[in-house]
């Protein structure tokens, strides 16, 4: 029989081992908690308190030659919210309607995504399980004083679980000027193609938050600064540019074309100096755009050059030793048929002497030293001065323009091409060859950036020159040529326009009738109208092609583009201050009337003054038919596209 003790006895020994099985099972479970599964509710519990956001250092920015900021960046706000810590439905609507108050926003979209808490997600075996939304995004972009007036708000009504991210966004301070070059993220021109360069370093912070999603000052954590990209100087110049804008303004307004463009270039180096083009855009408001603006014609498209075609010719002519300046051509009194087409010249004559064709743009003469030449020498000729053939220049899609070969001449080509019919080029390749008719033959790819700044260091890396193909083998022809350019700004010559007083001009004009394709023909009243040359002559501070598509009120280049050139080299040259010569243009003229023909010493060169110090480009290095060789400066995409035209467009 038990007693009294006995079952005191009973019931402590029931207790202390149910006790004993509770503390094994607490251990058990402790053990299970704090080490079988202690990195995994760690980083649960991490998960709480603990926010990551990437952040992203600020795009590189791109300056002109001189320092001048054309992109840059400005600091913008992302407005961003965690549904689950926008805990009532009271705190939904307010924030909703501060939203569509502020911003314009949808009320009941940003409500209804408020109160979203949760979303679906894939997990490593491929199962689906729901988890808690703890971001979306309210405002993508906002300037950072409209961000804070409405943090402030949101203050005022005790709203939670808002965010305020901030970032950068491109920005263009001179609006329109050179916008087509610049281009955007996106879309074309120096901005995407540039990248590569341009991109900031993007690193991960990690940092601990309160109930309502806002950072804590203490705690575990960690942050990394972001680093910038680098920026990228480009060999345009501002002032310059800014010269070349508003006399294309003047143009459009004057002759109402369908568009127009200018670039200009250092010979000596390959430098762009400007390039502008109208229609443009401002990138800052790019709402009401349309792809005509938006692309950069003068690089994608190509035109029929016309007459500014002839000194290329004339050129390889004279090195080939086929002409001298005095050999004369029939010009058959201005009409000529050739395999029963017709040529004509605008201003008729009988014998005219190669420096005479140049001077008064004769048609028949030049394709009479086409016929001279042949077709191999011919087609050696325009290919050496890149006609058919791609700039060098760092922006794509850029043009080859278009050229046949040789084996899909016809009967006509050979007199056709070398009146610019026939061949289609850009307004960037005409430059490079007129580079090249200025600077002795020396061929050179164009340069568009100058150098590369590392934004954290200031180390700079500055582009890599290109040695220049040679393209004459009679060092006397570059100044025989350009004595005969010359001549056409001069009394007499098709572009007196051009002509600026106290400055020997060389160049050429050029007007080419535009090919109506469902037609099959040549148009009567639209046309390129076309001017190309260079100054000081004989010592080139710039080579300057200007192409206005379709004029109205006068289809000629000597009319619309001459005068175009005159004000814009006037005003860069004084800009540069490069001075003029003692003697009068109109001293020249009357000189040059009664002057001996025209030899083969070229005159002493003047030292220029130029308030920025000129950089003088490596030494030709190369032959006459050899490629361009050499490092590219930024690996660029290779992604052209090349456009398609008709290959026998017919007589003038």
């Amino acid at each position: 029989m038990l007693t009294n003790n006995d079952a005191v006895k009973t019931r402590i020994y029931l207790v202390v081992i149910f006790l004993t099985g509770v503390f094994i099972y607490v251990a058990l479970k402790l053990y299970n908690v704090q080490i079988t599964r202690h990195e995994e509710l760690y980083k649960e519990a991490q998960a709480q308190y603990t926010a990551k956001r990437t952040k992203t250092g600020k795009r590189g920015e791109i300056r002109d030659i001189d320092g001048n900021l054309l992109i840059g960046n400005i600091p913008v706000t992302r407005i961003i919210a965690d549904p689950c810590n926008v805990e009532s439905k009271i705190d939904a609507q307010r924030l909703a309607t501060l939203l569509s108050w502020d911003f314009g926003l949808n009320y009941g979209e940003c409500y209804k995504d408020l109160l979203n808490k949760t979303r679906m997600k894939k997990i490593s075996d491929g199962r689906e399980v729901e988890v808690k939304r703890r971001y979306t995004l309210l405002v993508r972009e906002v300037e950072f004083q409209e961000a804070e007036k409405f943090r402030k708000k949101l203050e005022l009504n005790n709203i939670p679980g808002v965010t305020f991210e901030h970032s950068y966004k491109r920005y263009y301070p001179k609006k329109q000027l050179l916008a087509n070059v610049l281009g955007f993220i996106g879309w074309r021109g120096i901005e995407p193609f540039s990248a590569g360069t341009t991109q900031p370093e993007t690193v991960r912070e990690v940092y601990e938050v309160d109930r309502s999603g806002l950072k804590l000052h203490y705690g575990s954590g960690h942050q990394e600064t972001a680093r910038d990209g680098e920026h990228i100087y480009l060999t345009v110049s501002e002032p310059i540019q800014s010269i070349v804008e508003e006399e294309l303004d003047k143009v459009m307004e004057k002759w109402k074309p369908k568009s127009a463009y200018v670039v200009m270039a250092d010979p000596r180096t390959g430098n762009i100096m400007a390039i502008a083009q109208r229609p443009t855009f401002n990138p800052n408001q790019r709402v009401e755009m349309d792809d005509d603006s938006w692309r950069l014609k003068a690089i994608e498209d190509s035109f029929e050059p016309g007459s500014v075609m002839k000194p290329m010719v004339v050129a390889g002519a004279l090195d080939s030793g086929v002409v001298t300046p005095q050999t004369t051509f029939d010009c058959e009194n201005g009409l000529w048929i050739y395999r029963n087409r017709s040529m004509r010249d605008t201003h008729p004559a009988q014998m005219v002497s190669v420096a005479d064709i140049i001077k008064h743009s004769s048609n028949i003469g030049t394709a009479k030293i086409g016929l001279a030449l042949g077709e191999k020498r011919l087609d050696h000729i325009l290919r050496s001065f890149g006609i058919g053939q791609r700039t060098g220049i760092p922006i794509k899609p850029e043009t080859r323009g278009q050229y046949s070969s040789l084996k899909r001449w016809d009967g006509l080509s050979i007199t056709r091409f070398p009146i610019g019919y026939g061949v289609a080029v850009s307004p960037v390749q005409m430059l490079r060859a007129y580079c090249a008719l200025a600077d002795g033959g020396n061929l050179r790819r164009l340069r568009l950036i100058d150098r590369v700044e590392d934004s954290a260091t200031g180390n700079v890396a500055k582009a890599l020159f290109e040695p220049p193909i040679q393209i004459y083998r009679n060092p006397a022809v570059a100044n025989q040529i350009v004595s005969l350019m010359v001549r056409v700004t001069e009394e007499g010559g098709t572009a007196t326009r051009a002509a600026i007083e106290g400055y020997d001009v060389a160049g050429k004009t050029g007007t080419s009738r535009k090919w109506l394709a469902a037609e099959k023909k040549y148009a009567y009243n639209k046309s390129f109208a076309t001017f190309a040359g260079f100054v000081p002559a004989h010592d080139p501070a710039f080579a300057l092609v200007i192409v206005v598509d379709e004029p109205v009120g006068s289809i000629y280049g000597g009319t619309v583009a001459a005068p175009a050139f005159r004000e814009i080299a006037t005003r860069t040259l004084k800009f540069l201050d490069v001075k003029p010569k003692m003697a009068t243009v109109s001293e020249v003229s009357a000189t040059a009337q009664v002057s001996a023909p025209i030899t083969n010493t070229p005159p002493a060169r003047r030292s220029p003054a130029v308030t920025r110090k000129r950089e003088q480009a490596p030494a030709t290095t190369k032959p006459a038919n050899s490629g361009s060789g050499g490092k590219k400066f930024i690996p660029l995409d290779e992604s052209y596209y090349q456009r398609n035209y008709r290959q026998n467009p017919g007589s003038r």
